[in-house]
C-alpha cells in the first residue's frame, strides 16, 4: 500500500448533483422541484407541519426539564480511594483532591470536581477535599479519624426544607388586646350622635 493508492471507502462519498443543466440530465428547468408552488422557492423549510392538524412534536409528551448548573462531578466511592491507598497510588498523609485521584491514575478526568460518595470501607486516616459529599462518606472517614472538606454547600430539597405557616394578619395591627375596634369606634359614635339630634316628642294640649 502507497501514498497515491490511498482511496475512500466505497460508497462513503458522493459526487454533488449538477442541477438546471438542460432536460438531457433528468434535472434540468425545475431542478427536480416540480412545477411551481412553496416547495419550489428558496428558503422554505416545512419541518415538522403537518398541513394544520397538531404536529407530532406538540402530540407527543415532554419530560423532564434542562437545568441551568451545568457542572459535571466525579463522583468517586470512598472505598476506591482506600483501595488506591493500599496499593500504594495515593498518599494517605496528604489532602487528597480530585487531582490528586487524576495523577494516581484512579479518574481520567476532573471535570469540575470531585462528589464523594460512601460505597465501601476507610481503614486509613485520610483528608479529602471533595465539592459535595454524602452523610455517609463523611460519617465513614470521620470514624476513622479522618475528615473532609467541601468546597460547595449541599444544596437541601425542597420537601425536606422545614416551612412555617404565615401568621394570620390582624384587621387592625395598631390596636392592642382589649381596644374597641375603629369600626367599633366609629359605630358608638354614630350612634350617640343620632340619639342627640333626636328631639322629645310635644305633649298634645288639653
Amino acid at each position: 500500500m502507497k501514498l497515491n493508492e490511498l482511496r475512500n471507502r466505497p460508497g462513503s462519498t458522493h459526487a454533488r448533483k449538477v442541477l438546471g443543466r438542460g432536460i438531457g440530465s433528468g434535472l434540468g428547468k425545475t431542478s427536480g422541484r416540480g412545477v411551481k408552488g412553496q416547495k419550489a422557492r428558496t428558503g422554505v423549510a416545512i419541518k415538522g407541519f403537518e398541513g394544520g392538524q397538531m404536529p407530532l412534536f406538540r402530540r407527543i409528551p415532554k419530560r423532564g426539564f434542562t437545568s441551568y448548573d451545568t457542572s459535571k462531578y466525579v463522583p468517586v466511592n470512598i472505598g476506591r480511594i482506600q483501595a488506591a491507598v493500599d496499593a500504594g497510588r495515593v498518599d494517605a498523609k496528604g489532602m487528597i483532591t480530585i487531582d490528586t485521584l487524576v495523577k494516581a491514575g484512579i479518574v481520567r478526568r476532573a471535570h469540575d470536581g470531585m462528589r464523594l460518595l460512601g460505597d465501601g470501607e476507610v481503614k486509613s486516616k485520610l483528608t479529602i477535599e471533595a465539592v459535595y459529599a454524602s452523610e455517609s462518606a463523611r460519617a465513614a472517614v470521620e470514624k476513622a479519624g479522618g475528615s473532609v472538606t467541601m468546597t460547595r454547600a449541599e444544596k437541601v430539597p425542597e420537601d425536606k426544607k422545614v416551612r412555617k405557616l404565615p401568621k394570620r394578619a390582624d384587621a387592625n395591627p395598631k390596636a392592642k388586646k382589649g381596644d374597641k375596634s375603629a369600626r367599633a369606634k366609629k359605630a358608638a359614635a354614630t350612634a350617640g350622635k343620632t340619639e342627640k339630634s333626636a328631639k322629645p316628642a310635644k305633649k298634645a294640649k288639653k
